[in-house]
């Protein structure tokens, strides 16, 4: 089963907590057991299992982000200025696999699934959710 999760995006780089829509995929699917794929579409954003406790933990990704790929100072820059976006997508990566266990998420209770902007604003961005189940035994 697979459904498309659709958000918008209100700053360049941000960490967009996904993961009630992606826990509402998961229980429309039925399926108990098995694997839950969250992947972003877009070459300039990312999917990461992180910490939802603080949201400092979010603001400290995009800070080191941007320090580790600054703005400005890439060949892909030439062509449309968001070099450091592609980097940071590649890096951080497009998806994210979560285990399904009775029903529920297999993630610990501090962590949570981001969506990661690196270069937004956008008025719409896609994730695809893909449900597996286990096969029966």
């Amino acid at each position: 089963m697979r459904e498309t999760i659709r958000l918008s995006t209100s700053a360049r780089e941000q960490l967009v907590d996904i993961t009630d829509g992606v826990r509402a995929v998961a229980a429309r699917s039925g399926v108990r057991d098995g694997l839950v794929h969250v992947y972003a579409q877009g070459a300039t954003a990312a999917i990461m299992i992180q910490e939802n406790w603080d949201e400092s933990v979010q603001a400290d990704v995009v800070n080191l982000l941007r320090k580790l790929i600054p703005r400005g100072v890439w060949l892909h820059d030439a062509q449309d200025g968001n070099g450091d976006a592609h980097l940071k997508a590649g890096i951080v990566g497009p998806s994210e696999t979560i285990p399904l266990v009775d029903g529920e998420l297999g993630l610990s209770t501090w962590q949570n699934v981001f969506f990661c902007e690196f270069d937004g604003p956008r008025r719409e961005r896609r994730v695809l959710c893909t449900v597996i189940a286990d096969p029966a035994p």
